[in-house]
């Protein structure tokens, strides 16, 4: 099961513009929340507690200010200022427990391919892939183990072993990684 972390949120009446930009000067994000089923909630989160957030995936327990209940979400996006160093608007998902979803998996590699042995060069293609499972089957990360590549293999998302509850929705032909073979070193023949 991820990690749940807990965020307060204050209601936010769609309004203007010099409001949003007096309450990031306070320290807050605007956020949308949004699920099936569940109507569209206008909120600011603040902004310490989207910065201190846990790497790779994590539900949000949302606690809005006048409603005693907590909204399970996931953080779907985050929008950026144009030179993409601050954040200016989450999106949150509101998930529902038991009802399927959509959500983006880290994967962790794990074992030493065997073709390293003989100076292959181990290339990652990918970090993450989606699936489609319920919230309480949504793993932390996906273990992909690389141990029996060798060189000059190629490991597609169809060679990821089935796990139960979930299923994989990124294309079965998509490259999870590669062991090239090592380059033949370049010698410059004298010429005369």
């Amino acid at each position: 099961m991820i990690q749940t972390i807990e965020w307060k949120a204050l209601k936010r009446i769609k309004g203007t513009k010099s409001e949003i930009k007096q309450k990031r000067k306070e320290g807050y994000l605007p956020a949308e929340l949004y699920g099936k089923g569940h109507s569209n909630v206008s909120v600011y989160v603040n902004k310490k507690d989207f910065l201190k957030r846990p790497k790779g995936l994590f539900f949000i327990n949302v606690i809005v200010e006048d409603d005693e209940n907590p909204k399970l979400c996931i953080l779907k996006d985050v929008q950026y200022n144009y030179l993409g160093d601050k954040p200016i608007h989450l999106d949150l998902y509101e998930v529902t427990q038991g009802l399927e979803i959509d959500v983006e998996v880290p994967v962790e590699f794990v074992g030493k391919p065997k073709g390293l042995e003989l100076g292959g060069i181990f290339e990652p293609h990918i970090h993450s892939i989606v699936i489609r499972t319920t919230p309480k089957n949504i793993p932390e990360k996906i273990e992909i183990d690389v141990s029996n590549l060798g060189l000059g293999e190629v490991l597609h998302v169809r060679d990821i072993p089935p796990i139960e509850g979930v299923r994989i929705m990124t294309h079965p032909d998509e490259t999870v990684a590669v062991l090239s073979e090592p380059e033949e070193p370049y010698t410059e023949e004298a010429t005369g």
